[in-house]
């Protein structure tokens, strides 16, 4: 079965840095797309990132300067670097693979992120 399993979630102080790995199985990682979606307390649940199986890179606009998504297609894992982090970036970050031609995503469990003093 596929399995998504994210790592690297904890506290860290503002201004701060953490990196998040996700590990996927159960799929042929190079035809997936991979990437990060958090959701923080009371907020929905929106897109961070997400790197194509060529390496194209998205990043939303709060992340743009302050986040790296990056992947290793022999390990099967993405990771997400974070520096500058603030307290809005308090969430549960969630990895997920895509594949394109079916529009089909398949989703980790979240890893929790807090960011305070």
């Amino acid at each position: 079965q596929v399995q998504i399993v994210e790592s690297g979630g904890g506290l860290v102080q503002p201004g701060g840095s953490l990196r998040l790995s996700c590990a996927a199985s159960g799929i042929i990682f190079g035809l997936y797309a991979m990437g990060w979606s958090r959701q923080a307390p009371g907020k929905k649940r929106e897109l961070v990132a997400d790197i194509s199986s060529d390496g194209s890179t998205d990043y939303e606009d709060f992340a743009k300067g302050r986040f790296t998504i990056s992947r290793d297609n022999v390990k099967n894992t993405v990771y997400l670097q974070m520096n500058s982090l603030n307290a809005e970036d308090t969430a549960v970050y969630y990895c997920f693979a895509y594949n394109p031609r079916r529009d089909y995503h398949y989703w980790g469990q979240g890893t929790q992120v807090t960011v305070s003093s």
